[in-house]
């Protein structure tokens, strides 16, 4: 999510508890259906499944949950999953989206706004916050899984497969993309050797918000907790600086 370190989001996927695991498999599984009734269930023609395939791996969902996803969606009797994106503001006027994968349009707004009406936020109409936001792709590469690599020689190999930009710490190396450019400079760098952690689209805030009231930080935490809970959200974009 927007505010949060990519590298320390990728960790904390992947030291989830078995409970949270479940919940992430559920929803890589809806990403996973409605990429095959879109595209079809074969990744060597459906890029996106490619993709999708890779970035459950990269969360730890075991193949067999994988395989089993793809064959469920591709049957006659598969679930409908619907995309629906909301648009609202958390407490002090933090821009919230939330993407969501529903077979039930009702339940799923009803308990968006529940959970920001209870945490000091609201609702508002589509595209009320979105222009605050550009999309963009990210990839991001591990330190660890790439030791010993030169930083300078990575940043030159990402510009030159088309990357906008280039930006580093103590533990990851972070390339942004534009989204339609995303996967084929994935690929290019690990053509050239280069572990890859994740390469995702992503949403990035114009400008962000820095919470300074308790009240106001709790329960900014508590909308992002309770939507992360709920099977029907799938992504949370937010321009709140400050979070841990």
């Amino acid at each position: 999510m927007s505010g949060h370190s990519k590298w320390n989001n990728i960790k904390n996927k992947k030291e989830k508890t078995d409970a949270q695991k479940a919940k992430v498999f559920t929803k890589i599984g809806k990403e996973i259906a409605m990429c095959v009734r879109d595209g079809g269930g074969d990744p060597n023609t459906n890029g996106k499944l490619r993709e999708l395939i890779a970035k459950a791996k990269a969360s730890n969902v075991p193949n067999d949950n994988i395989d089993r996803a793809i064959k469920k969606a591709m049957g006659a009797d598969s679930v409908q999953y619907e995309e629906i994106i909301y648009e609202g503001y958390g407490p002090s006027g933090v821009a919230v989206i939330v993407e969501t994968a529903t077979d039930s349009r009702n339940r799923t707004a009803s308990d968006v706004r529940h959970f920001f009406d209870k945490y000091g936020g609201n609702l508002g109409a589509t595209g009320c916050v979105s222009y605050m936001f550009d999309d963009k792709g990210i990839i991001v590469l591990s330190r660890e899984d790439n030791e010993g690599v030169d930083e300078d020689e990575l940043m030159e190999a990402a510009l030159e497969a088309g990357a906008e930009d280039f930006s580093s710490d103590e533990d990851s190396f972070e390339i942004t993309t534009e989204v339609s450019d995303l996967y084929a400079i994935k690929e290019d760098l690990e053509a050239k050797g280069y572990k890859i952690a994740s390469a995702e689209e992503d949403k990035i805030p114009q400008s962000y918000v820095t919470l300074e009231d308790p009240d106001d930080i709790k329960n900014m935490n508590a909308l992002i907790e309770h939507l992360e809970d709920s099977d029907d959200v799938q992504e949370i974009y937010h321009n709140w600086e400050n979070c841990d």
